[in-house]
């Protein structure tokens, strides 16, 4: 891609994007895809939430194409088996979404049987895994088997999506010693609340930087917006100085933009979610915007292009 073109995309003004807005400039690393219509209905979101509603592809362009997003990752938000398959199926056509990171669970007798199946869909890009569905990382990790099966994802060349509190990073290490060839995006760390304790702080602190060290291992710059007094602040000032860690720790190279749509809609709009991270990357140069929006994402997820337009 033309970098003269990319930047334009990457820094236009979110209230009116400019007429030569490169649509496919930034890829949007998390996303989800749910239809509670269906017959079966949905497992997430809950019935009466402001985003209990269909949301397919085709919403997600008709949201992200202004504000020149216009390519995503899809990250299954169900704990089904076979939403999977309906994920995989309903993306086959949309060549607008680069792939899907699934759920299916290490340490279950049924994850080898599933990994085979779905690794053939070279739209299956990887799972997520860790504090989620009433999971505990910690006590899977306990089971050789989960072990064993997360060796199966790193020999598949696949990517692990994780997520959860500070302690998250006692078991990535872990994980990272046991796999270390395989990739790792940590989910949502900026909305992570850090230890209070000066000691646990630290601790954290000290096993976030020896993740860093490790070269197959990301960040999702998402879940950046938080509520605070009341308020959610929208501007990138307030979020500096997590984000400033997390970029001082990882590395611009590391890092890779997620707007967590729709669930992050209760805090802000689609254009308000990109318009806090484009603030915060703007002054930090030309090499790091085009890493975070579109090429680190491919470095870890291994995403091929669907369109000649799609950034390469």
């Amino acid at each position: 891609m033309d970098r003269r073109r990319f930047l334009s995309a990457a820094f236009a003004t979110q209230a009116a994007p400019a007429p030569h807005l490169a649509a496919s400039a930034i890829v949007d690393s998390h996303i989800h895809l749910y239809d509670p219509t269906r017959p079966k209905g949905v497992p997430w979101p809950e019935k009466g939430s402001s985003i209990y509603r269909r949301v397919l592809p085709e919403d997600f362009r008709r949201t992200a194409a202004p504000h020149g997003v216009s390519s995503a990752i899809a990250v299954e938000c169900s704990p089904w088996a076979e939403d999977n398959q309906w994920v995989l199926d309903l993306i086959a056509k949309e060549p607008a979404i680069l792939g899907l990171v699934g759920n299916i669970e290490p340490g279950t007798p049924e994850f080898p049987r599933l990994l085979a199946r779905f690794r053939r869909n070279p739209l299956f890009l990887g799972i997520r895994f860790g504090y989620l569905w009433g999971r505990d990382l910690s006590e899977a990790l306990q089971k050789s088997a989960t072990l064993d099966h997360l060796r199966l994802l790193e020999r598949a060349g696949l990517t692990l999506d994780t997520v959860g509190p500070p302690k998250l990073a006692r078991d990535l290490l872990i994980i990272s010693d046991q796999a270390p060839d395989l990739r790792i995006v940590i989910d949502h760390l900026p909305g992570v609340d850090p230890p209070p304790q000066p000691a646990a702080l630290a601790a954290w602190h000290t096993r976030l930087r020896e993740l860093a060290a490790r070269p197959g291992i990301y960040v999702k710059v998402s879940a950046v917006l938080r509520r605070t007094g009341g308020r959610v602040p929208l501007d990138a000032a307030f979020y500096r100085d997590r984000l400033d860690f997390i970029r001082e720790t990882f590395g611009p190279d590391r890092l890779l933009f997620g707007s967590d749509w729709p669930n992050s809609e209760p805090l802000g709009s689609y254009s308000q979610v990109l318009g806090v991270v484009k603030e915060y990357f703007a002054t930090l140069g030309e090499s790091a915007a085009e890493g975070v929006f579109w090429r680190n994402s491919q470095s870890a997820y291994r995403w091929k292009p669907r369109t000649p337009g799609q950034p390469r």
